[in-house]
């Protein structure tokens, strides 16, 4: 994102009451400094799948300018406390299940949209394991923002052409019907955003609608979950008596909405409902000792969720493994 389009859509949201509905720029960083990786994956079994995390980068957030119910005083203890401070950098994770018979992505990154340097590199993971595009059967989208949607398309053209796209029919609805920017007021930028991406895909007859609760492919069921996005969904993928939910933007910052979880943040369609599933699904992940994956978590975003009283909770990453026979 320019300088320009960052104050541009600062300019924006204010006239409507929300903070910038856009990643945030970071602080100039002395040239001398890189923190570029080669493409990353992690890949761990489940019964008879195999699953990949892939990383499409990371993007700084200023999160005194995007979340909300808190201030900023409240946001950098609670960095503090995690050895952080403000800005923070996100991973944008996706990942992908492999059964035998398809190749699975759960959401696609940010694609060209974010601009060179944020997110972008989903094809490249793929490559690193020796998966391409036209390799990809199905597609599973947690809801339609950029930095899960941006990669289905590459100068206009969709990225994963054999690929049938699942979307929640909510989010379909809300998004791909550009009057519901003025009814709501939620920015424009990400009705214009869905037609590039989860349109192009709807134009060639590659989307798929689910509703709550349904099983849209073997050994997975989708269930929505109204906050973040009208549609936003979580996915539980089971195998042999194991499984992982993948979550979707329940969670953006580990070290603040753990141990806060009615924080809120600006690309929240409805920020009170938002806290609330996340309140709601944290004590069941907790409770389950359930195995979860999320978007923006430190790579490769999957672990599990403790409860530590009083509606605070903890975050602890799977076990990292590298040997033969895992």
């Amino acid at each position: 994102m320019s300088y320009r389009s960052f104050v541009h859509s600062i300019a924006i949201a204010s006239t409507i009451g929300l903070a910038p509905p856009a990643w945030a720029e970071t602080p100039a960083v002395p040239a001398a400094v890189s923190h570029q990786q080669v493409p990353d994956t992690y890949r761990f079994p489940l019964g008879k799948l195999d699953i990949v995390a892939l990383s499409d980068g990371t993007v700084p957030q200023d999160l005194h300018q995007l979340l909300t119910h808190t201030k900023p005083a409240e946001v950098d203890d609670l960095l503090h406390r995690s050895f952080l401070d403000n800005p923070v950098e996100a991973s944008i994770n996706a990942f992908l299940i492999t059964d035998g018979a398809r190749r699975i992505l759960v959401d696609t990154g940010s694609g060209q949209l974010f601009g060179p340097g944020y997110g972008g590199k989903l094809v490249d993971s793929l490559a690193s394991i020796g998966t391409t595009p036209e390799d990809i059967t199905d597609i599973l989208i947690t809801h339609i923002h950029t930095d899960h949607t941006g990669g289905l398309v590459v100068d206009g053209r969709r990225t994963f052409p054999n690929a049938t796209v699942h979307v929640g029919k909510p989010d379909i609805d809300f998004f791909l019907d550009p009057s519901n920017a003025a009814r709501t007021g939620y920015a424009q930028k990400y009705f214009d955003e869905a037609a590039k991406t989860i349109g192009v895909y709807d134009k060639a007859g590659k989307v798929k609608p689910f509703a709550d609760r349904a099983t849209i492919l073997p050994g997975v069921v989708a269930t929505i979950h109204q906050g973040h996005t009208p549609g936003s969904a979580f996915f539980n993928v089971t195998s042999e008596g194991q499984s992982i939910i993948f979550v979707g933007d329940i969670i953006h910052v580990a070290a603040v909405q753990f141990p806060k979880p009615s924080i809120t943040i600006v690309y929240d369609q409805d920020p009170t409902k938002a806290a609330s599933v996340r309140q709601t699904a944290f004590a069941q992940f907790a409770g389950d000792r359930q195995l979860i994956a999320a978007p923006h978590l430190p790579f490769p975003g999957v672990g599990h969720v403790r409860a530590d009283g009083h509606g605070k909770f903890g975050w602890f990453p799977v076990e990292y493994r590298n040997r033969a026979g895992q």
